[in-house]
């Protein structure tokens, strides 16, 4: 089953049982084996055969129209996040030519540009670069310093580039660095998946997320759940091993020519510094 199709079909499927019947105007009832509506509910709302939406469902190798996907996405009130993963999954990100020709013009490389990271010695505060699958391309000083016993323990001269979620969920040490880290893992898991939206069939994405779920129940159980949410900002706090508890406002920044990278930098909050 193509990789595409099947990812469509388990995260509608998802996201129908998360919803509340009597939220969408149906009776609870009595009678319902599995939580959440039922695929002709879904179909009933979104104004569209009960076969149609199954298939869909299914995975089977159907074109699902923008106009159905507009559908659906209002029948389960999807959030802003969900709706662009639903779109770009089904392979009906935009209409815009010209936003294609941008996209075929990208430079698509997993490698940081000289000047973005020689721009990362200019700040005195944690920063780093994320390639396309989340590997730690390049970063600073201080970021070594903050990410103590991982970042400060690597060279940016080797071959292989470290990488953030095997980080999280496969080295203890972050358990015990990252404030919260059972939230925190989770939402990444989610922002990930977000970001992965457009390269589900790659090989290389592929293994990554099979190595992580065979090495994390943690990240097995989050990547199920079909979260989707976009990275964003916020604060971010770490239990340092030398300063004691330390927290940042996050700020992710996307090079325009490269937009698959993220130049990540922490901000100390006011009192702390770097």
């Amino acid at each position: 089953m193509d990789t595409r199709r099947k990812e469509l079909g388990e995260f509608l499927r998802v996201l129908r049982q998360r919803c509340a019947p009597e939220a969408h105007g149906f009776p609870l009832g009595s009678r319902r084996r599995t939580p959440g509506l039922r695929r002709e509910e879904v179909a009933q709302l979104a104004g569209i055969s009960p076969t149609w939406y199954t298939w869909i469902e299914q995975g089977r190798d159907v074109q699902v129209s923008h106009e159905v996907l507009e559908r659906i996405a209002q029948a389960l009130r999807l959030t802003g996040p969900e709706r662009s993963y639903l779109f770009d999954v089904a392979g009906r990100s935009g209409n815009d030519p010209h936003g294609q020709e941008r996209m075929a013009e990208e430079d698509d490389s997993d490698n940081a540009p000289d000047a973005l990271v020689e721009l990362l010695d200019e700040f005195r505060m944690p920063a780093y670069i994320l390639g396309r699958y989340w590997d730690m391309l390049a970063w600073n000083p201080p970021a070594a310093a903050l990410f103590t016993g991982w970042l400060d323990q690597i060279s940016t001269d080797e071959a292989s580039s470290p990488n953030l979620l095997r980080f999280v969920f496969l080295d203890p040490q972050a358990r015990q660095l990252v404030v919260d880290w059972e939230s925190r893992a989770r939402r990444i898991c989610a922002e990930f998946r977000a970001d992965s939206r457009s390269r589900l069939e790659e090989p290389a994405l592929q293994r990554l997320i099979a190595e992580l779920q065979q090495g994390s129940v943690e990240f097995a159980r989050y990547w199920k759940l079909h979260d989707v949410l976009e990275r964003q900002g916020g604060e971010r706090g770490f239990r340092h091993p030398r300063r004691g508890l330390v927290s940042y406002r996050q700020f992710t920044l996307l090079p325009v020519e490269q937009e698959h990278l993220k130049l990540v930098v922490l901000k100390p909050l006011a009192g702390q510094g770097a």
